[in-house]
């Protein structure tokens, strides 16, 4: 076994976002999501078949949900559960510091 911890090796320019799985299994997939002023893009949503819990460890992000007109603002130890198909995307994660996220 083999300790590791969140904030270690996130790197300072992160020119688009990055994705790091830190557990799966059949019923669960953990992963460390590193943004720096990304968002989605301006078309489309996810849809995602599973449920998806997410929650900011650092910086701020704003996701938007699907017929809704105002973003919800997540800041350092928020979180949410998204319920499976439930239409949503990233409006916005700070530019001026690392946003690290657990999903």
């Amino acid at each position: 076994m083999r300790i590791e911890n969140i904030f270690e090796a996130v790197p300072r320019d992160v020119p688009k976002e990055l994705f790091e799985h830190i557990v799966s299994s059949d019923n669960v997939r953990i992963e460390r999501i590193i943004s720096s002023g990304q968002h989605s893009p301006k078309e489309g949503w996810y849809d995602q078949d599973e449920h998806e819990w997410v929650i900011i460890l650092q910086g701020s992000a704003k996701l938007l949900f699907e017929g809704s007109e105002d973003a919800v603002c997540l800041k350092q130890g928020d979180y949410i559960n998204i319920p499976a198909h439930i239409k949503h995307r990233v409006e916005w994660t700070s530019d001026e510091s690392i946003t690290i996220w657990l999903a």
